[in-house]
């Protein structure tokens, strides 16, 4: 994808310029690349790309690091808990984005999230932050896609 030009409102100013992530700045980009998210209960972004959510958290003591987490839509019985491990250290081992892991809910269901974490202590440019968002989804989409195509027989 070409990045967009960032002219006017918080992507203001020298596309160079590094600042500090916010929240603002987050769904500025966001909403540049014409993606539709909205705020959670808890106030962190969150869209939908195909049958997977898309969570953009901004995490530590100053909101400095930002967190690109993938929930996969398909759900597995809890006893296949061990082959979705294997394929997640399958996955993890080939590839640095997003870390796959397995995760249990109440009701003994399991799915697949993915997750990019990057520390923007000293800041970010749009340009930047564009690129690090634009990863994020591309390769949560690619997680989502294998997880889809393992077998139908196993989910619940």
């Amino acid at each position: 994808m070409v990045p967009p030009e960032f002219e006017d409102g918080p992507l203001g100013g020298h596309p160079d310029a590094l600042r500090p992530l916010t929240g603002e700045l987050v769904a500025a980009v966001l909403n540049t690349r014409g993606y539709a998210c909205r705020p959670d209960a808890a106030g962190h972004l969150v869209g939908r790309w195909g049958e997977s959510l898309i969570w953009f958290r901004r995490l530590g003591g100053s909101g400095e690091v930002l967190q690109v987490r993938t929930v996969t839509a398909p759900l597995f019985p809890i006893e296949h808990v061990p082959e979705l491990r294997v394929f997640c250290n399958d996955w993890n081992h080939g590839r640095y984005w997003p870390k796959a892991f397995v995760e249990v809910d109440d009701d003994g269901r399991a799915r697949i999230c993915g997750e990019v974490i990057t520390d923007l202590e000293r800041g970010v440019s749009p340009h930047q932050l564009d690129q690090l968002l634009d990863r994020g989804i591309t390769a949560g989409c690619r997680l989502a896609a294998a997880v889809t195509e393992l077998t139908d027989g196993a989910r619940a």
